[in-house]
């Protein structure tokens, strides 16, 4: 097998105005809910959950009467700073152009500050089989794992969002939703390695063996608190699939992640404030996501990052529709409409992330080049094909995994 080249996004440049905020999306809870209670939400369920974690038939999610036609609304919950907003610092262009277009009024809130968190507030409405008040929502790929696997999502009705064939072709069917029936992706990004060239004394830091054993980075290491991506990254360089892993490959990771840390290799594992001890120096290297390093980039082109050729994650916000949604029609109608390739080109332009729609990179070639170059934003068809997708886990696995990843976070 040839060697795979290692593509180096170092010398990139990225945009010099980057509007997003650094919004941690892929963290475990923290402060008042805390591990244990990040513990206790992979454990909890609900009735007709155990059919599933046994193998049984998957539990169906509540449809509610469908207000649509007679009341044009939707709902919509998201991360923030995660949409395009006007110039002028209000309102939200691509919201206002749907409202114009099909007459729905979008109540557009965000509050989804961290998957967990946010099923907190709205699973102990869907186990009591009540509205949650929203009509969509955008939920990171395991917990649209968890979502489906306890039925609090329903399946769409596709024939209301004819725009969905625009999925691009490397996010089209995924291990946790085969045949995208439950969930349709919002933005993308990667996990990969970050590294600061003064304080690796000029290397580049191309593996995670690297950020494991070198010497040289000793103590200057950190690794994310978001399981799927640090033993993902781990696994993959052991040669193994996240895609279809087994207890022991799962486990012989966590050994070597263990092993780094007992070395003091490690200095300490982190949701996104990784940036700042990354950009000062005092983080030598560190596993980091895109839509951090494209914004510290901007600041500090200098600042290194590298997708391992042994592999990096790939991970989605998905759109998802819950049990009882009041407005699901409308819901996919505005699902529908940011998968036309302009309407996406608009969000993509602003929240810098990867765009999950074919035929966007086209008109951002138009009309802001720069972004339409930026790997980190529009990758390559090589560097896609060594990105893999986490996949999705039972009860059972979520619970024993969370638990095993977390003795040595904190241990």
């Amino acid at each position: 097998m040839p060697e795979q080249r290692t593509p180096d996004l170092s010398s990139l440049a990225a945009r010099a105005a980057l509007a997003r905020g650094l919004t941690t999306r892929r963290t475990v809870v923290s402060g008042v809910f805390g591990i244990g209670a990040t513990l206790a939400l992979a454990a909890c369920g609900s009735k007709g959950t155990n059919a599933t974690a046994t193998g049984g038939a998957k539990p169906s999610a509540k449809a509610a009467t469908d207000l649509s036609d007679t009341d044009k609304l939707v709902n919509w919950s998201n991360w923030p700073e995660y949409i395009d907003v006007a110039e002028s610092g209000g309102g939200h262009p691509s919201l206002e152009e749907f409202t114009k277009k099909l007459g729905i009024k979008v109540n557009y809130t965000e509050d989804y500050n961290d998957n967990d968190e946010f099923y907190a507030k709205v699973r102990p409405l869907l186990a009591a089989g009540e509205d949650t008040g929203r009509d969509t929502w955008c939920s990171t790929d395991w917990m649209v794992a968890r979502l489906i696997r306890q039925g609090y999502v329903q399946p769409f009705d596709l024939a209301n969002i004819p725009n969905h064939g625009n999925v691009d072709g490397s996010l089209k069917d995924v291990e946790f939703d085969p045949g995208r029936k439950y969930s349709l992706p919002w933005q993308s990004g990667f996990a990969g390695i970050a590294y600061n060239p003064q304080a690796t004394g000029g290397r580049k830091i191309e593996s995670v063996d690297q950020l494991l054993t070198d010497p040289a980075l000793k103590g200057k290491v950190t690794l994310l608190t978001e399981m799927r991506d640090t033993v993902g990254l781990v696994m993959m360089a052991m040669g193994k699939s996240i895609a279809k892993f087994t207890d022991a490959d799962f486990m012989a990771a966590i050994d070597e992640i263990k092993k780094a840390k007992e070395a003091g290799q490690i200095k300490g594992f982190t949701g996104n404030e990784y940036t700042k001890p990354l950009a000062s120096g005092d983080t030598a290297a560190c596993i980091a996501w895109t839509g951090d390093v494209v914004q510290l980039q901007a600041d500090n082109p200098k600042l290194g990052y590298v997708l391992p050729s042994t592999g990096c994650t790939l991970w989605s916000d998905n759109f998802v529709i819950p049990a009882l949604a009041k407005h699901k029609k409308n819901a996919e109608l505005l699902i529908n409409y940011y998968y036309d390739p302009a309407v996406m080109a608009q969000v993509v332009d602003y929240v810098n992330y990867i765009s999950p729609v074919q035929g966007t990179k086209e008109i951002l070639t138009k009309d802001d080049p720069t972004v339409a170059e930026n790997q980190l934003i529009f990758p390559s068809a090589d560097t896609l094909s060594r990105a893999q997708v986490f996949r999705g886990l039972s009860e059972a696995e979520e619970t024993k995994y969370t638990q095993a990843f977390q003795s040595v976070v904190t241990g």
